[in-house]
């Protein structure tokens, strides 16, 4: 184990004046289990990571003896997905099952199920559209793009590729992921921690929300608006107001899954594209847990990746089961239906 300056110097505090056992601290799982169920609240500056002030801060009676335990990697700081893998080995360690408990039930349920795609048609898309989000509403296709200076609103032609209707955002703002909520889209925005209100009809700015962190992708459930961050964690939002209402951490057969990107809701499921791979989550929104894997390599030819960025942008049409799926310059937008992998 290794003390931080930092650490040593709060240990030291936390030792003075102690009048024994009428203030024991709690056990290293409680102040896990805590810092887990609090951590958006306890991470103050909302950098992504607890200090070592912040934790002491959220958990009443915690020793810096315990964050250095907790501090797997030593860096003086806590992250979400750190807490999470050390929770996850625990049972494995102590023989109390405690790690299958905090697996979210998979020994159970069995390991995420693999999936294939089978591609039904294809529809052209616009090369230069550094798409960020996806969404039919009505069977009207909208499509929300990024980067500083080129991130637009587009409703979008889906036969033929066509922008039919577009409003470029100020050269200030990277735009994220976009939801139809009633008549209003919102469009995130990556580090600006705005999101963007707009007419669905008209495209008019009506307003803006705040929020704290990144914004990646987001959807909805039919109640609450589902949002990412780019971590492993996805954050339920009161549509009206936007404020967090709760968040699961997304684990894998026990582990987490990070960067977490576009998302889309389909049939009950959270779909959710991972960055930088070809690969979507299929994810139970009450638990965290991957209930399947849908790989989707193999989409683009060797010639249209070379030209291409990565796999970005889940659609799904409830009233006719339509799934598209595309990506950040891609040539093509595919229907796709989902089989199970061989």
């Amino acid at each position: 184990m290794q003390f931080t300056p930092t650490i040593l110097l709060a240990l030291a505090l936390s030792l003075v004046g102690c009048p024994g056992p009428a203030n024991t601290p709690p056990t290293l799982d409680d102040v896990r289990a805590s810092l887990q169920s609090n951590f958006v609240t306890a991470d103050t500056n909302d950098d992504g990571a607890l200090s070592l002030s912040e934790a002491l801060a959220a958990v009443s009676g915690m020793t810096a003896t315990q964050f250095s335990d907790l501090d797997s990697n030593n860096d003086g700081q806590l992250l979400a997905d750190e807490l999470a893998g050390a929770t996850e080995g625990e049972g494995e360690g102590e023989g109390e099952g405690e790690g299958e408990g905090e697996g979210e039930g998979e020994g159970e349920t069995g390991p995420p199920v693999n999936y294939t795609y089978i591609v039904l048609d294809t529809f052209p898309h616009d090369t230069h559209a550094f798409t960020q989000g996806l969404v039919i509403d009505q069977g009207t296709l909208f499509e929300g793009t990024g980067l500083y200076g080129s991130s637009s609103l587009r409703r979008v032609n889906q036969a033929t590729g066509a922008v039919q209707q577009q409003f470029n955002l100020n050269a200030a703002y990277f735009g994220e992921g976009i939801v139809v909520w009633e008549d209003t889209i919102i469009q995130l925005t990556w580090r600006a921690r705005k999101a963007f209100l707009y007419d669905k009809n008209t495209f008019e700015p009506t307003g803006e929300f705040a929020y704290t962190g990144e914004g990646w992708g987001i959807t909805h459930n039919g109640s609450e608006l589902i949002m990412s961050n780019g971590t492993s964690r996805l954050r339920f939002r009161n549509p009206q107001t936007f404020e967090v209402t709760r968040e699961i951490l997304v684990l894998s057969e026990g582990q987490v899954v990070g960067q977490l990107n576009e998302l889309e809701y389909i049939n009950g499921e959270i779909w959710a594209n991972v960055w930088q791979t070809d690969l979507i989550a299929r994810i139970d929104p009450a638990d965290g847990r991957v209930t399947g894997w849908l790989d989707c390599s193999g989409l683009l030819t060797a010639d249209q990746a070379s030209r291409a960025d990565v796999l970005n942008g889940i659609a799904y049409n409830p009233e006719t089961g339509q799934i598209l799926v595309t990506g950040k310059y891609w040539p093509a937008i595919f229907h796709i239906d989902v089989a199970l992998a061989r």
